[in-house]
């Protein structure tokens, strides 16, 4: 793949290494300012909601200022916003700092996947986006090791290091990335409004079928937020170390890397898009269940496993599903779009999560969880199956993405 490919593919290795502290935002709060789990949720609740304009920005100042430069600026902004959490002496500045962390958080990515989608064919855009995912896999097996050790000491410290590896990040794509040109590599804007050049005015949002995979993409985000958001608070609840989460996300992570040449043999490869996004959530539901029923650290770690096979199983075929919808040239508009599910999950998910735990308990929000995952998995075949029923046959259709 070309070196711009694997440019950001090691950069965002780098920034995954460090991508741990989002979860314990929710008990940094708790531990340092006394604030109840309520309150918790919401300022968290507020970093999701800015992370929603974040994602539109980041497309418009990819056309504006190049994107390099929108990229090098989320991933500083990312890193100033998370030293001022880690020091700030106040719940007020917390809140603060946590907006301002969201209005940087997705800039990043509109941009990337961009320059992504450039630098490669489209016969080669499944193996570079595979590439990436298991970067953010093998950089999120040491994150969830430091996040352990470095949460037991101070949990501040966890944003530090958070912020560092964003700056590393940056330095390493301002060195390496082409520079920008004044409208961009490709010389032409590319702001997320559908008036691309290529194929036509784009205007996912019209799209009855992207509408369709929206929905059911976000009730897929919350279930992750809510791992993200609830786990280290459920181990909280149960009698361990919340930061114990980090071994969790770390047992993830390698589920996830050792899953790959699994999902690659034949018959795991040839399910059709509906039954294997099926059998994904069906995975999900009954690791969440386990969460629902564990009281002991290796009981998590099991559960884990399980639903990150799930996960697995999902995000390899969504992404392939959506991208199939999009005309010539819209892509990446339409990823962009659908990406934005992830942005109302990361709104709703401190809310939802941290209030069924609080007023219902840990087993009542895990056992809701997996049964809105059972709906998912029941939900497939009407959701995904006309849709793909109506895409032309491409090469490696069907397999997952990474």
């Amino acid at each position: 793949m070309p070196r711009t490919v694997w440019m950001l593919v090691v950069a965002r290795a780098i920034n995954r290494l460090g991508a741990f502290s989002l979860p314990f935002l929710t008990v940094l709060i708790g531990t340092e300012f006394g604030a109840g789990t309520t309150t918790a949720g919401l300022v968290s609740a507020g970093f999701g909601l800015a992370t929603i304009p974040s994602r539109v920005a980041g497309g418009r100042l990819a056309g504006r200022i190049g994107r390099r430069r929108t990229i090098v600026l989320g991933l500083v902004g990312c890193a100033l916003a998370q030293l001022g959490i880690a020091a700030a002496g106040s719940l007020a500045a917390v809140a603060v700092f946590a907006v301002l962390l969201g209005l940087f958080f997705e800039l990043y990515e509109p941009p990337s996947q961009a320059l992504i989608a450039d630098a490669v064919g489209p016969a080669d855009r499944v193996r570079a986006y595979g590439a990436l995912n298991a970067a953010l896999a093998v950089g999120g097996t040491g994150s969830g090791l430091i996040a352990a050790g470095l949460g037991r000491w101070d949990l501040r410290w966890l944003f530090v290091v958070d912020a560092l590896t964003c700056l590393a990040c940056a330095l390493t794509l301002r060195l390496a990335l082409p520079a920008d040109g004044p409208r961009g590599p490709r010389g032409a804007p590319d702001d997320g409004t559908g008036t691309g050049t290529v194929g036509g005015p784009v205007r996912p949002w019209r799209d009855r079928g992207l509408w369709a995979m929206f929905a059911s993409g976000t009730a897929f985000a919350l279930v992750s937020m809510h791992i993200v958001m609830a786990l280290p608070l459920t181990l909280g609840h149960r009698g361990l170390r919340p930061a114990d989460a980090g071994l969790l996300f770390t047992a993830s992570a390698v589920t996830v890397v050792a899953a790959q040449p699994v999902l690659r043999l034949r018959r795991p490869a040839a399910l059709p898009d509906p039954a294997a996004m099926a059998l994904g959530y069906a995975l999900l539901a009954a690791g969440l269940a386990g969460y629902a029923a564990a009281g002991t650290l290796p009981a998590f770690l099991a559960a884990t496993a399980v639903l990150s096979v799930g996960e697995v199983l999902v995000l390899g075929r969504v992404l392939g599903v959506v991208a199939g919808l999009a005309p010539p040239g819209g892509t990446d508009r339409y990823l962009a779009a659908y990406g934005i599910s992830w942005g109302v999950a990361t709104v709703t998910a401190p809310v939802t999560a941290t209030q069924l735990l609080e007023r219902a308990g840990a087993g009542a929000l895990w056992a809701g969880t997996a049964a809105l995952c059972l709906v998912l998995a029941a939900a497939q075949p009407l959701v995904v199956g006309p849709l793909t029923r109506g895409l032309p046959v491409r090469p490696g259709a069907g397999a997952p993405a990474a």
